[in-house]
């Protein structure tokens, strides 16, 4: 027992030995892993200063370098800047001199004006002077003209009166021919010649078969249902319709009157209505005339597509469309236009294929060469011009604008399509049948423009061309200066309004020339 107790003694004792030991040599081993581990934080902590160390002079190398470079673009900057300011410099001081240079050239020039302008107003001042003496002699000439002559007071005042106006005259001619050559060199153009007239659109002849419709009655008692206590039905009709109403001894007849031959178809078919429904007053006149304008629209909208159709031409505003119906009721020289445009399209086509061109843009400018004829008792001016502006606000093609206003040879023809219209224009108004005018009345027309031409003092030959519608004036130039010549153009002109009835209007051209012969022998 004995031993067992000293055994386990000794068996605690060893433990607590070693343990002792173990904790000892722990500690040691602590104490060296501490050591080594200082040693090598030390070592890792002097690397870390020495490699920030070389960082941060790394740093300054590289901004020193930076800054180097900036430095230098900021003063090559600087530099060309310089450059730029130095030149302006120069550039202002080249201006400065140049400036002063202009600014002494316009003293100089101002200076010579300056003194234009004085020599001009004493040159004034002697046309002005002898203005007055030649107003003086003038005078005493004709005192003695008076006592030469014995003529009498109002004889002299008149003698004396005409004189004045021929001098008038010619110093306005003068005064016109100055204002157009001043325009001339301002403007660099030729300058274009004004002409007002009248221009009446019918020819006289015709007036009745182109203004006028008969409707025929059942009886002459409806005579006097048309017209209505005291007339109201009448002025009623008239109102609404604007068509004048002429009831007359004619049996069983009334006639429309009006220039609008569409408004007078209105009228025409309102009328009928009426005298077919029986009741007339104001109330049903208005109804009725309302209804025949509907029933108008329809009928010149639907002619217009038909003409359309039979040339197969597309694509038309319904506005161009109507115009053309509208043409169904106008008539020039008793032929109807719209079959005249038709007839015109359909000999362009012809020709334009013959002669290997666009046969359908051919159509479309014979069909539209007469639009203007739609409107043109509306707006002042010929229908072709008046056609050619209303076909340009709906962008027609430029060779169909052409040759809307150049088949009567107002402006210049462009390209092949103009040249087809004229011909085919002239086509059809030339053919036996297409206008009732006939060749003896229109060989008559022409002679009695000539012969008016002829009767004026100093026209040698005088010439109809352009189928009446110019008139070609030759004058003696050792009788006719040129500002009398400009008077003679505006009198053969007004005489021709006064004195003859045409269709359209007549150009007036007057041409004076000189000419010299020699012979060689």
């Amino acid at each position: 027992m004995d031993k067992i107790i000293i055994v386990a003694a000794a068996a605690v004792v060893a433990g607590v030995i070693g343990y002792f030991l173990s904790w000892r040599a722990a500690q040691r081993m602590n104490r060296e892993k501490l050591a080594a581990a200082t040693v090598e934080a030390e070592r890792v902590v002097e690397e870390a200063k020495k490699e920030a160390e070389i960082r941060r002079k790394e740093a300054r190398l590289e901004a020193r370098e930076e800054f180097l470079k900036l430095k230098g673009d900021f003063e090559r900057e600087v530099a060309a800047r310089r450059q730029e300011l130095d030149a302006a410099d120069k550039r202002l001081s080249e201006l400065d001199t140049n400036l002063g240079r202009k600014t002494e050239h316009l003293d100089a020039k101002e200076k010579d004006l300056v003194n234009r302008e004085k020599a001009t107003q004493a040159r004034e001042k002697g046309i002005a002077l002898r203005e007055e003496e030649l107003d003086q002699i003038i005078a005493r000439q004709n005192e003695r003209l008076q006592k030469i002559a014995q003529m009498t007071p109002e004889e002299a005042k008149k003698q004396l009166m005409d004189n004045m106006i021929n001098a008038a005259r010619m110093e306005a001619a003068q005064y016109i021919k100055e204002i157009r050559e001043k325009a001339e060199a301002d403007a660099e153009k030729e300058a274009r010649e004004i002409i007002l007239s009248s221009i009446y659109r019918c020819a006289a002849d015709h007036t009745v078969e182109t203004t006028v419709s008969v409707v025929n009655l059942p009886n002459d008692e409806m005579k006097g249902r048309i017209i209505g206590r005291e007339g109201r039905n009448i002025r009623s009709f008239e109102t609404a319709t604007g068509i004048d109403v002429i009831v007359d001894d004619t049996p069983e007849a009334v006639i429309l009157s009006g220039y609008d031959p569409v408004r007078r178809e209105i009228a025409r078919m309102a009328l009928e209505k009426l005298i077919a429904d029986g009741r007339i007053h104001p109330t049903r006149i208005e109804e009725v005339v309302e209804k025949a304008q509907k029933e108008m629209e329809v009928i010149v909208r639907e002619a217009g597509e038909q003409a359309c159709f039979e040339l197969g031409i597309h694509g038309l505003h319904p506005d161009i469309i109507k115009m053309l119906g509208k043409l169904h009721f106008r008539t020039s020289y008793g032929q109807n236009v719209l079959a005249h445009a038709k007839e015109v399209a359909m000999l362009c086509g012809l020709m334009a294929a013959e002669l290997e061109l666009d046969a359908p843009l051919a159509k479309r400018c014979g069909l539209l060469h007469d639009i203007g004829k739609a409107i043109d008792r509306e707006t002042e001016g010929t229908h072709t011009q008046i056609g050619a502006d209303f076909m340009r606000r709906y962008k027609e093609a430029p060779e169909v604008i052409n040759a809307i206003e150049s088949h009567h040879g107002d402006v210049p023809m462009v390209g092949p399509y103009p040249v087809l219209v004229q011909a085919a224009d002239a086509i059809s108004g030339a053919r036996p049948g297409a206008r009732r005018e006939p060749l003896e009345a229109y060989i008559k027309r022409l002679q009695q423009l000539e012969e008016l031409a002829d009767s004026f003092k100093g026209v040698a030959k005088a010439y109809a061309i352009q189928a009446g519608r110019e008139i070609r004036v030759i004058v003696e130039n050792d009788t006719l200066d040129d500002l009398a010549t400009s008077i003679l153009a505006g009198d053969i002109a007004a005489r021709i309004e006064r004195e003859m009835q045409y269709p359209g209007q007549i150009k007036v051209t007057v041409v004076r020339e000189t000419r010299a012969t020699e012979f060689a022998r």
